[in-house]
């Protein structure tokens, strides 16, 4: 039975790229026709930001939209198929399951949607300070969306017990929301930092989720396997346009809601303590971002990079873009396969 379940995980990811690849012409086609391009600040508050992406002004953002759309249609048409088809075969391929992918849908695309309408305003130059929505409210409204997340596991599946590698399970009781909100939230702010070149973002995801549909396959999550593979598959339909210099940009409906998305997967498989390996670099994104305005407040204004997060730092260092995406990429598959290590030897001893 395994061996239908990696075809039918292999054929989803692939079917995902090729119907991705297929609708993005005309998804293309929207972004410019009515000028959906990105604003870069010009307001002074980031100098050396501005000069360094200034080349990038008009790029079309909201790319994210490919994914998670991609995504919900083959859940939905396939649950759908499976329903009201009499065919066998559609039942084995639906993967839209309660117990394993309809939350991490849910919030997928409700997350995703939150992300479109900050896009949407910062192109039109509405919103705070002309920049869509508030960053602090935004990492409320996605709080918001974690603690839905997190009421479902602790009050509908009875879940308060974390994995912690080679030490065991440790029950966290009423801790374990506060635990789950801090993954969600730290998890998509950090993937959302790591959106800021061409390719960066999009890579990083594809190995972190491939990772954990290797997870969920050893767990015996077929479903929520298979659910990874889609975003696989679309991931790297996704990588196709956005390549050097990028044709569109994913914007935040895309880094916020797979961020979001990447972190319940780690909770479904009770993995998050090897997350940090699996995706170190969205780790290094987030950290440097927050060591940066740290230390701009509690050191009078002195900066410990260059430009934060630390891609811009290399960039102003003379680095190329490909090459710090490149290098970002090697170490995003070295330490996933890392992560799959521990995962492994945590499992077997």
């Amino acid at each position: 039975m395994q061996d239908f379940y990696i075809i039918k995980i292999l054929f989803f990811t692939t079917f995902a790229f090729v119907f991705t690849v297929a609708w993005t012409p005309f998804f293309t086609y929207f972004l410019y026709k009515y000028k959906l391009g990105k604003q870069i600040r010009d307001d002074g508050s980031t100098p050396l930001f501005s000069k360094l992406h200034a080349h990038k002004a008009g790029t079309p953002t909201m790319g994210g939209l490919l994914i998670w759309v991609t995504v919900l249609i083959f859940s939905v048409v396939f649950y759908y198929l499976a329903l009201f088809l009499p065919w066998n075969i559609f039942e084995q391929l639906n993967f839209l399951s309660r117990s394993q992918t309809l939350l991490p849908l849910g919030c997928l695309v409700v997350s995703a949607l939150v992300g479109l309408i900050d896009d949407y305003l910062d192109v039109r130059r509405l919103g705070y300070k002309k920049r869509g929505i508030k960053f602090s409210h935004k990492l409320i409204i996605y709080a918001l969306i974690a603690f839905v997340g997190a009421w479902w596991f602790y009050f509908k599946l009875d879940w308060s017990i974390v994995h912690i590698p080679f030490i065991g399970f440790v029950q966290f009781g009423l801790w374990y929301i506060l635990f789950f909100i801090a993954i969600v939230v730290g998890t998509a702010f950090a993937v959302n930092q790591t959106d800021g070149l061409d390719g960066l973002a999009g890579g990083s995801l594809l190995f972190a989720f491939a990772s954990y549909g290797v997870i969920s396959f050893a767990q015996g999550k077929y479903d929520l396997a298979t659910f990874c593979g889609v975003i696989v598959g679309a991931l790297l339909a996704f990588l196709w346009f956005n390549i050097n210099p990028a044709r569109f940009i994913m914007g935040d409906t895309g880094s916020i809601s797979l961020g979001v998305t990447l972190a319940l997967v780690a909770l479904y498989t009770n993995t998050a303590f090897i997350l940090p390996f699996i995706g170190l670099i969205f780790l290094i994104e987030a950290l440097s971002t927050v060591v940066q305005i740290l230390s701009k407040k509690f050191r009078n204004g002195k900066k410990v990079f260059l430009s934060a997060p630390i891609h811009h730092h290399f960039e102003a260092k003379g680095w190329t873009e490909p090459k710090i995406v490149m290098r970002s990429w090697l170490l995003s598959g070295v330490f996933s396969v890392i992560g799959l290590i521990l995962f492994w030897l945590d499992k077997t001893l």
